[in-house]
């Protein structure tokens, strides 16, 4: 059987990266270009996504005539639904949601992910009267990512829902996936090092002292936040920290260090499961 025919109903998470827009494209082939009417393609926005990214969701949804729902936290549990346009483009969702907890997400409490893209997903099922384990959610893991998938199997038993991973049944690899984007007359724009969170705290130090010293993002924002919250977002190392070694040191001292990609996954996919009797 084809493992992306997608029986209804369903939720297909669409991180904005190239893994999940590649099994996209895959499923529409498989039904025809044309998804099942109980099967929704979704995408939650941080706000703190790279341009690139924004373009790239938008641009899937036009070439491929598949409407694409875009969502946002708006504080208090709460999420509304935008579009390419009306989408956070400062870090508005992410800021409401660290005011709201009056800390910084980190690496031991990676809750960003779970409020910020998952429950944003939960919420929309919600209003389709879809409650965990009535609907299928459709994740873009690959089959070299097994160790993940078997973790988010073992959440998903825990928790009660049904969750597929049609690229690791069709045993699609990263190689593949490049392969695919490599013949396209588009492509996401960002280098696999670069993520679609700009400055996520769980890319390594070397990767963001990269992409400070390329200027195509701002640490502005994270700056902000951590001096707000007298907190820190990487238990190693505040962001000015950062900025101000790129200042100082010379570049080459962190290239050994950036091509190990310490940081290759898509935002929304692996980092934070979500456990219904969590109050917080």
């Amino acid at each position: 059987m084809n493992p992306y025919l997608v029986a209804g109903p369903a939720v297909i998470s669409f991180s904005g990266g190239r893994t999940s827009a590649f099994m996209l494209h895959e499923i529409l082939r498989a039904h025809g270009g044309q998804l099942p009417a109980d099967v929704h393609v979704a995408f939650a926005n941080t706000g703190k996504e790279r341009e690139e990214t924004l373009r790239f969701v938008h641009e899937c949804g036009v070439r491929w005539n598949v409407r694409l729902r875009w969502f946002e936290y708006r504080g208090h549990r709460a999420f509304d639904e935008v579009g390419y346009n009306s989408a956070s483009r400062n870090g508005e969702p992410f800021e409401t949601l660290i005011r709201e907890k009056q800390r910084l997400p980190n690496w031991q409490e990676r809750w960003c992910t779970e409020w910020l893209k998952v429950r944003a997903l939960f919420a929309f099922a919600g209003t389709l009267g879809w409650t965990a384990g009535s609907y299928a959610e459709i994740i873009g893991l690959r089959h070299d990512e097994g160790l993940r998938i078997l973790n988010g199997l073992e959440r998903a038993d825990r928790e009660g829902r049904k969750v597929l991973y049609p690229l690791s049944k069709a045993k699609v690899k990263k190689a593949d996936v490049t392969a695919f984007w490599n013949d396209q007359e588009f492509d996401l724009g960002l280098r696999s090092y670069e993520g679609n969170c700009d400055f996520c705290f769980l890319k390594g130090r070397g990767i963001r002292k990269r992409i400070i010293r390329d200027g195509q993002a701002s640490p502005a924002w994270w700056i902000q936040q951590e001096r707000e919250q007298a907190g820190f977002f990487d238990r190693r190392d505040r962001m000015k920290d950062l900025v101000d070694e790129c200042a100082s040191s010379p570049e080459f001292f962190d290239e050994p260090i950036l091509y190990r990609e310490e940081h290759d996954v898509e935002c929304g996919l692996t980092c934070a499961p979500y456990d219904p009797a969590r109050r917080e």
